[in-house]
């Protein structure tokens, strides 16, 4: 399993992080593939990871030209995989250890049980998942805008701005990587509709988010705005067509 899997780490000032995240992945999920992709940091982190990467073979990195947004990362570094053969699975997630990869196991097992199952999402907001250490404003935000998105989108799903997520190849594959309305934070809203819309089979299990080990948040109130209009354009973009289209949705929990 952990062969065929290939986690895409996206990095930008991550240097204080990156090392012992690789270590903290492998020890995890021996063998499993990681692709850091480096958007030319200026902390030196591409540096490093190429140092990680003549270290291990399971290690490789994705240098981009200069900052161009998460969404931007995430779609390269997706691409890159898709093009590896044997990678069955691909993970995404941050590089701070906001998300736990000794979680990468549960993260896989709906995809690996059941063929049925496209994508699997780390959830905060279902049963078992939570945001320790979080203030009640945050905490107000981040369960708002995954209400607000549920809303005006009609998604099943409890976490739509989290991006700890495993994806089946040809659930990923389907998707458009060559562009996108979000290139923050809003991408992770836009390709749990986009799968949704397409048919994906869709879970959500239980994780813990915490805050960053080292290094400085990327979040700031553009990207929150951008994700804000990019929910709007997509509801505007399904509107003339959702009459008559709408899907019953997929349960939310892992198939038992």
């Amino acid at each position: 399993m952990y062969s065929a899997t290939c986690v895409v780490l996206p990095t930008y000032n991550e240097r204080e992080n990156l090392e012992k995240m690789v270590g903290a992945i492998g020890a995890a999920a021996p063998g499993i593939n990681i692709l850091v992709v480096d958007d030319n940091s200026p902390d030196g982190t591409g540096v490093l990871a190429d140092g990680l990467a003549a270290a291990s073979p399971t290690v490789s990195v994705l240098h981009r030209q200069g900052k161009e947004g998460l969404g931007a990362a995430y779609r390269a570094g997706f691409r890159e995989a898709l093009a590896r053969p044997g990678i069955e699975y691909v993970v995404q997630m941050d590089c701070d250890f906001s998300h736990d990869p000794s979680d990468l196991p549960r993260l896989l097992k709906p995809l690996v049980d059941d063929p049925r199952v496209g994508l699997v999402i780390g959830s905060r907001y279902v049963a078992g998942g939570g945001t320790p250490g979080w203030s009640t404003k945050r905490r107000v935000i981040s369960r708002g805008g995954s209400l607000f998105a549920r809303t005006v989108l009609h998604l099943p799903f409890r976490d739509l701005t989290g991006g700890f997520k495993a994806w089946r190849r040809d659930t990923l594959a389907a998707q458009d990587l060559s562009s996108g309305y979000a290139n923050g934070y809003g991408f992770q809203i836009e390709m749990t509709w986009s799968a949704f819309r397409r048919g994906a089979r869709i879970v959500e299990i239980p994780i813990t988010f915490r805050d960053r080990v080292a290094g400085n948040s990327k979040m700031s109130g553009a990207i929150m705005r951008e994700a804000l209009l990019m929910v709007l354009r997509l509801r505007l973009a399904t509107f003339p067509t959702r009459r008559g289209r709408r899907r019953r949705p997929e349960a939310t929990q892992p198939p038992s």
